[in-house]
């Protein structure tokens, strides 16, 4: 197995759930995704987690839930303004995972 592979364990399990990647997908664009926020910039802080809650559908503990777990897998960064909990993708880790699969397919 790829060595860099390895390192990108967690992130790929947080990616395994559809609830997950559709999040992280729309945490890529959030400008196309989540209507402007009256607190935080959605580029520069994030998105607040009160709209990921509602394009989900799901209850906010769920996503909650889903946003920790992205959090701890380092595909996304949190910040709290005010009351509320933003979140925004981390691109540099995204693009490392996609780099060591490159590299392993230029391996085989």
């Amino acid at each position: 197995m790829n060595k860099s592979l390895v390192t990108h364990l967690a992130a790929l399990r947080a990616l395994a759930n559809p609830h997950r990647v559709q999040i992280m997908e729309w945490l890529l664009d959030p400008q196309s995704h989540f209507p402007p926020q009256r607190d935080g910039d959605l580029v520069e802080d994030g998105v607040c987690v009160g709209f990921i809650t509602d394009k989900t559908g799901l209850s906010q503990p769920t996503v909650t839930s889903h946003m920790k777990n992205l959090e701890q897998a380092g595909l996304v960064s949190s910040k709290k303004i005010k009351n509320w909990v933003f979140y925004k993708a981390n691109q540099a880790a995204l693009q490392h995972i996609a780099s060591s699969f490159t590299q392993a397919g230029q391996t085989l």
